[in-house]
């Protein structure tokens, strides 16, 4: 007989696999809508199944708060109930053997402790009291509330004006959000559960790239009020939309030579074609938009504004670079991503050939000015973090990209100081190695390691760790703010200013494309009902019959890139979309949830806002 046997994968194996791979996907298709206390049960109940059975605050006590959690839902349950499900999850957490136990525990701390509310709600009421969204899961997802089903099933019948016409309710700019969206929606997409999550953002911008140009929206008659958008950014110019075909008249003032904020200032065209980006602005103001270019507005003028408008949109965005407070910040040589995006967004393209770079920050714009080092000619760029890529703010395909075109990722590094020639210029970047730690904020914290300073040698250095609010002209005249952002009511409305509204990024901080669309919208809505009218915006397009097509599995389809050594030389769009027979299997991939489920009730969509 063998002494030793080779280990061969199961059936049984394969199939627990097969399971756990299934159950993952359920997870990662994060529901908007499960009640709290059920959700805390199965968690636990779950656990309990993966006990060894070796201690007992994992094998007793597990089984013990899974009968709690019973109790509470099945109507057993006292406010005292509630205080021993959180004494027996905190025992389980601190005397359980290994994370098997006290993890469990953890969660099922975080859950009573978090939603405290609704488990007394199920106790006082005997029902659940948890917010449950109505809405379909991606549409849930999107800060828009774009009705994502309904312009999906418009590609899938090759009615590609149409589906722009549905997403242009709700959001009008598809033609940006096709291309730099970032897509919170998919990650509720319940297709996640079958194999793979829909490519909702590429079949936005399939249907965006093969739509009718000449189509106009609907626009009520004219009412004679007077509204003011200071800031031609996402967020001004959605809200300038909307308030124009409610038919009020509308003025944009814009700081900058062209409009589009963050979107032409922030973004480079490799991602956001200017072209793209000048045609979708152009769209919107036909429909009636005035606009003044290079007019900053301070405290005075809003007040003037204030008296001569019937309302007014305060929306200026987050344009003010953000400093690092090193010694030898200010040499020559060290410039900032607003500054070097700044002066792209208006042609005035920098040289770097030759040059050695080193970008600070790990989010979506340090990649982008690492991927506009490259392609304006550095010889090396390098990007230093002081976390782990992982815990990069930045989008994988971002990440990605930019080392695919050369860029090198210093990953825990923390800059420490720049050093400088003789000359008073830039000489490169002294950097501290660091070693992971304990969570803070959401994400493991770095700590010095035990090594010494590094320099990195380089001609420029670009700092890429966020922006700030200008707002101190209008906090000077008593705009309320804080941490410099605006302050205002749930509707938009600022406390104390009659007629003055605010949103985007001045008032949330720094945040998405969609989200600032989302503060445009809503503004425009309260607007409209502050100035005494009730403009609805409404559904234009009648949408194709729902067709159950079977439980078929497949795969997603992926955007391509150009090849990097093709596309690092030029600012051309380095993403390629998808093909007509790529862009009718996606959208035929979609499980309609507005139809079958839940989005069965009241139709699955909102007809109008």
């Amino acid at each position: 007989m063998a002494r030793l046997h080779v280990m061969e994968r199961s059936h049984a194996q394969a199939v627990m696999d097969d399971l756990h791979d299934a159950l993952g996907r359920r997870l990662a298709a994060r529901s908007l809508a499960p009640c709290p206390v059920e959700f805390t049960a199965a968690l636990v109940n779950l656990c309990a199944t993966q006990s060894c059975g070796k201690c007992t605050p994992c094998r007793v006590g597990l089984r013990a708060l899974s009968d709690l959690l019973e109790d509470v839902l099945e109507n057993r349950a006292t406010l005292e109930t509630i205080d021993l499900i959180e004494k027996t999850a905190n025992t389980i957490y601190l005397s359980s053997d290994c994370a098997i136990g006290y993890e469990a525990g953890s969660m099922a701390l975080m859950a009573v402790r978090g939603f405290r509310d609704d488990f007394e709600h199920h106790v006082r009421e005997h029902a659940c009291g948890f917010a449950e969204n109505e809405r379909v899961p991606c549409v849930a997802g999107c800060p828009a509330n774009v009705d994502i089903p309904g312009y999906i099933s418009l590609v899938e019948a090759g009615r590609y004006t149409d589906a722009v016409r549905l997403i242009r309710k709700d959001n009008p700019l598809p033609i940006v959000c096709g291309r730099v969206c970032e897509h919170p929606c998919e990650m509720h997409c319940r297709r996640g559960i079958v194999d793979d999550p829909l490519n909702i953002l590429a079949l936005k911008r399939y249907a965006t790239d093969h739509m009718e140009a000449d189509y106009r929206p609907w626009i009520a008659e004219k009412t004679g009020r007077r509204i003011a958008v200071i800031g031609g950014g996402p967020a001004g110019i959605s809200c300038a939309y909307y308030l124009a075909i409610m038919g009020h008249d509308v003025t944009i003032f814009e700081q900058r030579k062209h409009l589009g904020g963050m979107l032409r200032y922030g973004i480079p065209s490799y991602r956001l074609p200017r072209e793209d980006l000048d045609q979708e602005i152009q769209w919107i103001l036909d429909c009636g938009i005035k606009v003044e270019l290079e007019h900053a507005v301070d405290g005075a003028e809003l007040e003037r504004m204030r008296a001569d408008f019937d309302a007014v949109y305060l929306a200026i965005g987050a344009h003010n670079d953000k400093k690092l407070g090193l010694p030898g910040e200010d040499a020559e040589g060290v410039v900032s991503a607003v500054q070097m995006l700044r002066a792209i967004g208006d042609g005035e393209m920098p040289d770097f050939s030759g040059e050695r770079v080193v970008v600070i920050g790990g989010g979506n714009v340090a990649m982008d000015v690492a991927r506009s080092s490259v392609r304006l000619g550095a010889e090396k760029v390098i990007i230093a973090y002081r976390r782990r890529i992982c815990d990069m703010t930045a989008q994988d395909a971002e990440i990605a990209g930019a080392e695919a075109e050369g860029c090198q990722i210093m990953e825990l590094n923390a800059p420490v100081r720049v050093e400088t020639d003789e000359a008073g210029r830039v000489a490169g970047v002294v950097v501290q190695p660091q070693i992971i730690g304990a969570p803070s904020r959401g994400r493991p914290a770095p700590r010095a390691a035990a090594a010494p300073e590094q320099l990195i040698a380089c001609d420029r250095v670009i700092v890429a760790i966020g922006q700030d609010i200008d707002s101190a002209p209008f906090e000077a005249m008593g705009v309320p703010c804080k941490w410099g952002r605006v302050v205002t009511d749930s509707d938009g409305a600022v406390p104390g200013f009659e007629g003055l509204y605010s949103g985007g990024d001045c008032q949330t901080g720094p945040a998405t494309v969609i989200r600032a669309i989302n503060a445009g919208k809503v503004a425009a809505a309260n607007i409209d009902r502050y100035l005494g009218f009730d403009h609805q915006i409404l559904l234009e397009v009648e949408l194709p019959p729902v067709q159950f097509k079977g439980k078929r599995l497949c795969g997603r389809c992926e955007l391509k890139e150009r090849d990097a050594a093709e596309r690092i030389g030029d600012f051309e769009m380095a993403e390629i979309g998808l093909t007509e027979e790529e862009a009718h299997q996606e959208a035929s991939r979609c499980l309609r949830c507005d139809h079958f489920g839940f989005g069965a009730f009241r139709g699955g969509r909102n007809f109008q806002w």
